[in-house]
């Protein structure tokens, strides 16, 4: 298990106010061209649509991290290798996971987009909901959030 999985929480809140994250984020696209959107049940980004992610944990490669997000957030096993790299992206948030006043949460976000054709597993504990939404429909609805909406502009 990664040092990252066991830092108590007071301890990973002293990262998240002193270092930036390295994350992943899955552009999951289906047959019809869709975008497989959560809505977050967190923070940062609570009660808005976002693509599926994670961070990567210290001592984790970005396919251990890549595979352990697609199983931990959809069931999936999902392989990096068979994704592409959309861009390196930076994410700022005035919130962070813990509601701790004074910062917020800095990620550098590696995009990778994939096609996912077949059934998905119900929702994780991170996402009350998971929906399809055709590229023009996810531009249109504030519910999306800005750092989605910058993956197709």
């Amino acid at each position: 298990m990664s040092a990252a999985a066991l830092l108590p929480r007071a301890e990973w809140l002293q990262v998240v106010r002193n270092a930036p994250l390295v994350s992943i984020d899955l552009i999951l696209i289906d047959p019809q061209g869709r975008v497989l959107l959560g809505l977050r049940e967190n923070e940062p980004a609570r009660d808005c649509w976002f693509v599926p992610g994670g961070v990567i944990r210290k001592g984790e490669s970005l396919d251990a991290a890549f595979s352990r997000i697609a199983e931990t957030e959809l069931g999936l096993p999902l392989r990096r290798q068979d994704a592409e790299l959309l861009g390196v992206y930076e994410h700022f948030y005035q919130q962070n996971f813990a509601g701790a006043a004074g910062f917020g949460t800095h990620y550098v976000v590696l995009a990778h987009r994939l096609a996912l054709a077949g059934a998905l597993q119900p929702a994780d504990a991170q996402h009350r909901a998971l929906r399809w939404f055709r590229v023009d429909e996810l531009l249109a609805e504030p519910a999306v959030h800005a750092n989605v909406k910058a993956y197709f502009r």
